[in-house]
């Protein structure tokens, strides 16, 4: 008997407590100055991810920016400044590829009631670090950002720093493992964080 393939566009049959584990692990003490990356050539494509990452979603081209994550794939915003652990601590997000695939749908219908009217954002993103891990093909990305979104009438700033993890594929440039987005007053009473951070 030949079993179809699993889809992560279908089920999220990826997401397990090992993989819990290994992601917590993962972002975990990554953030160490003995591991800097200094390769220019790694870093210039960090940059570029970053760049590009931030113009799709300015742009509002979400197809795009789903394009830029790998087939088995975390978004993470974290309830905690410290980061914590998703089983046991609260977040304002946690999607893996099927939910992520899930929320372009929506924003793209254009029937999103919490993004009626359509957020126009800017994205400012700086300090970007490169750090190695113990596999040489995959990175972690630190950068801090500083996002200001107009929605009805209103500015608002949206402030912290991301940590992308990433593997750099043969046929060059990265695709992203997991994204997390740790936002400077995540331990406040923010409005629904409709917008793609």
């Amino acid at each position: 008997m030949v079993t179809a393939p699993f889809n992560p566009s279908e089920t999220s049959h990826y997401v397990t407590d090992v993989y819990y584990a290994d992601l917590v692990s993962a972002f975990a003490g990554w953030d160490d100055s003995a591991v800097l990356c200094h390769e220019p050539l790694v870093l210039a494509g960090a940059e570029s991810l970053l760049y590009r990452e931030a113009r799709y979603l300015d742009q509002a081209q979400f197809k795009q920016w789903l394009d830029l994550f790998a087939p088995e794939c975390i978004y993470w915003i974290p309830g905690t400044w410290n980061r914590g652990d998703p089983r046991r601590e609260i977040t304002f997000a946690f999607h893996d590829r099927r939910q992520l695939e899930d929320r372009v749908y929506r924003l793209e219908t254009g029937y999103a009631w919490s993004q009626q009217p359509a957020s126009r954002t800017s994205r400012l993103i700086s300090n970007i670090e490169v750090f190695q891990t113990d596999q040489p093909n995959v990175f972690m990305i630190r950068s801090n950002f500083n996002m200001t979104e107009f929605w009805n009438g209103e500015l608002r700033p949206w402030v912290g720093y991301a940590v992308h993890r990433v593997e750099q594929l043969k046929a060059g440039g990265f695709q992203i493992l997991a994204k997390q987005v740790n936002l400077l007053n995540c331990d406040q009473n923010i409005r629904n964080p409709s917008v793609t951070l």
